[in-house]
């Protein structure tokens, strides 16, 4: 049985700590040789020291039991742009290169002290900033991207390696791995989790996310972040009379055919089983959403790397050259009307989405492409970055080849509970009825 503890999902191994049927070290143990089996397959990792980990271990089971806190020994692989006082933080750059902060992140102090054991620290693209892939391959086919930037959680998540993650996502960079690699991810509301200690891109676009293999897991990380709404979300919600919504959104064009099937089959699944859903779409004058958060990226883009700029510049991507030197040549003032545009657009789409227990909408084009060299498309995610909403990729249906797709469900700002606790039940159904089969 020891040898199967890393298949445990984050809820099921803190039910066995707290009833003393395993300890923290057997637990690590178990997650090391998954890890050590499958690294050269996946290489999820850009740091991980197995000695470190097991003492971590053995210091959490010393604890008394009376001071353990809620996430005891549960183990979390950590992006690599986030700090970590333990272990380097190098941003997937020659720059950073065995850089090792004296501090921790605030998210990271939190989760210190919860009691989770900090596994190691994941890939990213660079600065989790561009769109080249890392090292990292998709655990379902090595063939393909794990998608980015935060590659090396998703995929770490998706194997079995760690059962929670930390990403971050400036467009599309936590929800598209975890369409890709066949798990849950939550985008919360924008700034809902601190982001102090973390590598900066957009400081109004940059949300931290969450990576887990149940619903259950995420609530867990929800309640240590302190992530809670103003009503509190249903405790027995049910598909039956449950009313969502269809929401294509005006990149729809860059619909592949699995992600298209797989949201048919979505809205199918949801109104065999007693819920309505009704498509709707943005209002006409949101359809440059995309351009704006283009526009917003770039703008910050100026600011964010322009450290890097000054003292290696030429160590850096032509990409975040192009963002400080300005070469879309992107007006002060064409930076404030996006700005605007997006915040106008905010209480507008959020009474829309009101309206819905959730929206459906498609989180990626359609299965992880082939090669790693680029992480894949972000066109579905990047407006809800924009709009600061909280977004859950539910797993569940396949691509033409056999390769995972997720659906996102919606919400309004700060209905980040109730998302959940209405994603727990669609997860039900879709992971059970979908039709993915998991291949690792």
């Amino acid at each position: 049985m020891s040898s199967d503890l890393y298949r445990l999902t984050a809820t099921e191994v803190s039910q066995k700590i707290k009833a003393g049927e395993i300890s923290v070290q057997d637990y690590a143990t178990s997650l090391l040789n998954r890890i050590a089996a499958r690294d050269e397959a996946v290489q999820a990792w850009a740091y991980l020291d197995p000695a470190y980990v097991l003492e971590q271990a053995k210091a959490l089971d010393a604890i008394p039991q009376a001071e353990r806190g809620p996430l005891h020994g549960i183990a979390i692989a950590v992006k690599d742009v986030i700090f970590t006082k333990d272990m380097p933080t190098q941003f997937n750059s020659p720059i950073y290169a065995n850089n090792a902060p004296a501090l921790d992140a605030g998210s990271i102090t939190i989760l210190r002290k919860a009691g989770a054991l900090i596994l190691g620290k994941t890939t990213t693209t660079e600065f989790a900033a561009t769109t080249v892939g890392p090292k990292t391959r998709n655990p379902h086919d090595p063939n393909r991207t794990p998608g980015g930037s935060s590659s090396g959680s998703g995929a770490a998540v998706g194997d079995f390696q760690a059962p929670l993650g930390l990403g971050t996502q400036t467009g599309g960079s936590t929800i598209r791995p975890g369409s890709y690699n066949g798990i849950y991810a939550f985008k919360p509301t924008w700034n809902a989790i601190t982001r102090e200690g973390q590598k900066i891109y957009a400081l109004i676009l940059d949300t931290l996310g969450l990576y887990a293999r149940s619903i259950s897991d995420l609530e867990l990380l929800a309640d240590t972040f302190a992530i809670f709404d103003d009503v509190p979300p249903p405790t027995n919600f049910t598909l039956q009379g449950a009313k969502f919504a269809l929401l294509k959104t005006m990149v729809w064009p860059s619909i592949g055919p699995g992600a298209s099937a797989a949201l048919d089959k979505a809205t199918s699944l949801l109104r065999a089983h007693g819920a309505s859903v009704e498509e709707i779409s943005l209002p006409e004058k949101f359809n440059d959403l995309p351009t704006w958060h283009a526009t917003v990226l770039a703008s910050e883009g100026r600011t964010a790397f322009l450290p890097e700029y000054a003292i290696a510049k030429d160590q850096i991507s032509p990409w975040l050259v192009g963002h400080v030197e300005n070469c879309d040549k992107i007006s002060r003032k064409a930076q404030v009307e996006a700005f605007d545009n997006i915040s106008f657009a905010r209480p507008e789409v959020d009474e829309l989405l009101g309206k819905y227990d959730a929206v459906l909408t498609p989180s990626v084009p359609d299965e992880a492409p082939l090669g790693i060299e680029k992480t894949g498309n972000a066109a579905f995610c990047l407006i809800w970055t924009a709009l600061h909403t909280p977004v859950i990729n539910i797993p569940g249906f396949a691509g033409e080849n056999g390769m995972p797709i997720g659906i996102s469900l919606v919400a309004p700002r700060y209905h980040d509970r109730r998302l959940l606790a209405v994603s727990k039940v669609v997860g039900e159904v879709f992971e059970k009825e979908g039709g993915w089969e998991r291949k690792v």
